[in-house]
């Protein structure tokens, strides 16, 4: 069975990083594409970063450019997003999901649950001086 878990979040004032980790269970991050996107209440899902199976391909939102990166560690089978520089408003729960496509070229950093059907529980954020 396909699983994700997020782990990484926490407190951070406003111009600080963090690190946010997506374990995978029962495949290869190096097998699928990997989106992150994050969801404040009382919004809806947006999405921030994603990256396809090699040869990689990457897709990423406008207001996280400069800022959020995304990487893949195959020997841990963990997708990281690396947050720079956060915002107050930024604050969310982050959730890292899968495509259920493995044979998928690119990904999509749109929150489409038709393909990204394996979810993590999500991990909060919060950006707060």
């Amino acid at each position: 069975q396909l699983q994700l878990v997020e782990s990484g979040g926490g407190l951070v004032q406003p111009g600080g990083s963090l690190r946010l980790s997506c374990a995978a269970f029962g495949f290869s991050v190096n097998n699928r594409a990997v989106g992150w996107f994050r969801q404040a209440p009382g919004k809806e899902r947006e999405g921030v970063l994603c990256i396809s199976r090699p040869p990689t391909y990457t897709d990423i939102k406008d207001p996280v450019k400069g800022r959020f990166t995304i990487t893949r560690d195959r020997a841990k089978n963990t997708v990281y997003l690396q947050m720079n520089n956060l915002k107050p408003e930024e604050s969310s729960t982050y959730y890292c999901a899968a495509d259920w496509d493995e044979y998928a070229a690119d990904c999509t950093v749109e929150p489409d649950e038709g393909r990204y059907v394996y979810w993590g529980q999500g991990t909060q954020v919060a950006v707060s001086s």
